[in-house]
């Protein structure tokens, strides 16, 4: 993942509500949910969550897919573990612990 890219998901990541869609999404699985279905879990109304799904979408953290008159939406979960990975590239690089990762307990990171 470009840097670019990292900078674009975690600026759509960082209001609460997109964040909570997209937690939503995440839970959901490649089933995904329909966008009335995240409207009524978050109690926002369909304008605002469409700004928001938007605003997901061209960070390219979920995708949609037209269904009749519904859209449902997904995660994109290779571009979670993008960035993901962009974050925790260098993770460790400079501790001296050894075997230094995120999910060690040894680890301070």
């Amino acid at each position: 993942m470009e840097t670019k890219n990292a900078i674009a998901a975690l600026t759509a990541l960082g209001h609460g509500t997109r964040l909570a869609a997209f937690r939503l999404l995440v839970e959901a699985g490649p089933a995904g949910r329909m966008a009335g279905d995240i409207g009524a879990a978050l109690e926002v109304p369909p304008a605002t969550l469409s700004f928001h799904l938007k605003e997901l979408l061209q960070a390219g953290l979920v995708e949609s897919e037209s269904q009749g008159r519904n859209v449902c939406y997904r995660a994109n979960f290779s571009a979670m573990t993008g960035l993901i990975d962009y974050l925790t590239h260098n993770c460790c690089a400079g501790s001296p612990v050894p075997d230094c990762s995120p999910r060690s307990p040894d680890c301070a990171c």
